[in-house]
C-alpha cells in the first residue's frame, strides 16, 4: 500500500479504493456511481473535511467530490502527473503603451488553494500574476514588483507606509498609473490610508483584490485586475481608488472612492460598495464610464506617509462599559473614534470617562454605526451633552476611514492641528450631501 503522502488527504475507504485501482494523484480516472458517471483527474484533497469523498477535476475545469459510499467502480484510464502551477511565459508588450506598475502585497488575488488545509495561501509573485493574465499586455506596458506577501488581516500602518513609499518611487520612475494587488479583508483601510498619504497624486492609484483565488473557475481576479489596469492606463482619474466587481456577474467592475468604500459581504464578488455616494466610475467590457469626480482641493503633490497607531475605534453598544475608555486613557492613547448610534449618541454613563479623555488632551471624534446618512448631534440632548464635553462630530465620515485618518493626522501633524485636519475634507472622506434614500 502506498504511503498516505502520495495520495494527499485520502484515508480509510477512499484510500483503499484508490490503492486497489492503482491510482495516483494526477491520473485520469472514471468513476461510476449508482446514478452517474464521472471522468477527471484525481486531485489531492482537504484532509480535514469529510473523509468519504474522492475529489476529481473534470474537463470543464470544475472540481467535484464524489461520495465513496455511492461508488460502484473506479478505474484508471491514463496515468498523469500531480497537478502543479506552471505560469506561462510573459507576453510581448508594446513600449508605446502606458507604463503601468503592478505592486503585489499578497491576499487572495495572489493566492492558490492549499489542498492540505483547504485554505488559500499566497503563492504568486506579482510577475506570475501578470503572466497568467496575458490580456494585460493589450492595455499597458507592465512592470511588476512584489513588495510584501501577507494576508490583509496582517496589514498594519507600517505596511501602509511601505506601500506609500513604493508608490512614490514608482511615480518618480515615470509610471503613468499604479495598480496594487491587496487582500480584501482590510483593503478599504489601506485605500483610505493611501488616499490621505498620497492626496493630490498626479496619477491614478488603483487597489484591487479577489474574493476567490485565481485557480478557481469562479475567480474574480482576472476581471478586477484587467479593469484596474485599464483605468490606470487611461488616466481619466487621478488619486486613490478601489476596484472590485459591481455584481455577482462577471461583466462589470466598480471604481470606488478610496475613502468612501466598505466591504459589506464576506464572500460575494460584489462585496465592496460605495457608501453615501455612487461609484466614481464603472468599467464594462473595457469601457470606462465616469459617474462623478471627487471635489478634492487641487494642491501640490506632497506625500505625507507617516501613521501613528496609538489611537482607537470604539463601537458603542448597550451595556458598554465606560472602563474601556478609562483603560485607553491609562494607556496614553492619543485619540479615540466613537462609533455611536444613530445621529451620534452613546449612553450618558460614558460621559464622565469621555470628559476625562478630552481634559487630558485626547481627541474624541464621533461617527455613526449607520452605513448611510450623517450624524447630527444637536437634535437630542444626548448629542448636545457630548458636544458640550468637546466631542468632535465627523459628519458622514465612515468609522474605519475616521480611524485611519486619525492615525495619519497624528503621524504628520502637531497636536494643536489635529481637530482642524480631522474636520477638513482632505481626500473626499466627507460628502456635501448624502444620496437621496440612502
Amino acid at each position: 500500500m502506498r504511503e498516505l503522502s502520495e495520495l494527499s488527504g485520502y484515508k480509510n475507504k477512499p484510500l483503499k479504493m484508490l490503492n486497489n485501482a492503482g491510482i495516483q494523484i494526477g491520473d485520469f480516472i472514471k468513476i461510476i456511481t449508482k446514478t452517474s458517471e464521472y471522468s477527471g483527474n484525481i486531485l489531492p484533497r482537504y484532509e480535514y473535511s469529510n473523509e468519504d469523498f474522492i475529489v476529481i477535476k473534470m474537463s470543464n475545469g470544475y472540481n467535484i467530490g464524489i461520495d465513496s459510499n455511492k461508488i460502484l467502480s473506479i478505474n484508471k484510464i491514463n496515468s498523469g502527473e500531480e497537478p502543479k502551477f506552471i505560469p506561462p511565459s510573459k507576453p510581448n508588450v508594446k513600449e508605446s503603451l502606458p507604463k503601468i506598475s503592478i505592486l503585489g502585497t499578497g491576499g487572495t488575488i495572489a493566492s492558490r488553494i492549499d489542498y492540505k488545509t483547504g485554505a488559500v495561501n499566497p503563492a504568486f509573485s506579482a510577475e506570475e500574476l501578470y503572466s497568467i493574465i496575458p490580456e494585460l499586455s493589450e492595455y499597458a506596458n507592465i512592470n511588476t514588483e512584489l513588495i510584501s506577501n501577507i494576508a490583509s488581516e496582517q496589514m498594519n500602518p507600517e505596511d501602509w507606509k511601505n506601500i506609500a513609499e513604493q508608490v512614490v518611487k514608482k511615480i518618480n520612475d515615470g509610471n503613468q498609473g499604479i495598480v496594487i494587488g491587496h487582500g480584501t479583508d482590510t483593503m478599504a483601510y489601506t485605500s483610505a490610508a493611501l488616499s490621505f498619504a498620497l492626496v493630490n497624486s498626479p496619477i491614478p492609484i488603483i487597489l484591487t483584490g479577489a474574493q476567490r483565488s485565481t485557480d478557481r473557475p469562479s475567480s474574480d481576479a482576472s476581471l478586477n485586475m484587467i479593469s484596474s489596469v485599464i483605468v490606470a492606463s487611461e488616466r481619466k482619474l487621478n488619486g486613490v481608488y478601489l476596484a472590485m466587481h459591481s455584481s455577482i456577474e462577471d461583466n462589470e467592475v466598480s471604481i470606488h472612492s478610496g475613502t468612501r468604500v466598505r466591504k459589506n459581504h464576506t464572500s460575494r464578488r460584489d462585496a465592496f460598495q460605495s457608501i453615501g455616494i455612487e461609484p466614481i466610475a464603472i468599467v464594462n467590457q473595457g469601457n470606462v464610464s465616469i459617474n462623478n469626480q471627487l471635489s478634492i482641493k487641487k494642491n501640490k503633490f506632497e506625500p505625507k506617509i507617516n501613521f501613528d497607531d496609538n489611537v482607537s475605534l470604539l463601537k458603542f453598544h448597550p451595556g458598554f462599559n465606560p472602563k474601556i475608555i478609562e483603560g485607553l486613557i491609562e494607556s496614553n492613547v492619543k485619540g479615540i473614534i466613537l462609533e455611536g448610534t444613530g445621529l451620534g449618541h452613546v449612553n450618558s454613563k460614558c460621559n464622565n470617562s469621555i470628559k476625562k479623555a478630552i481634559d487630558k488632551g485626547i481627541f474624541v471624534g464621533m461617527t455613526s454605526q449607520c452605513l448611510n446618512g450623517r450624524i447630527k448631534m444637536t437634535v437630542y440632548s444626548a448629542g448636545r451633552d457630548l458636544l458640550d464635553l468637546g466631542v468632535i462630530p465627523l459628519e458622514d465620515m465612515l468609522p474605519e476611514t475616521a480611524l485611519v485618518k486619525l492615525m495619519w493626522a497624528y503621524g504628520n501633524y502637531k497636536n494643536e492641528e489635529i481637530q482642524k485636519i480631522m474636520t477638513d475634507d482632505i481626500a473626499g472622506e466627507f460628502t456635501e450631501r448624502s444620496i437621496l434614500g440612502r
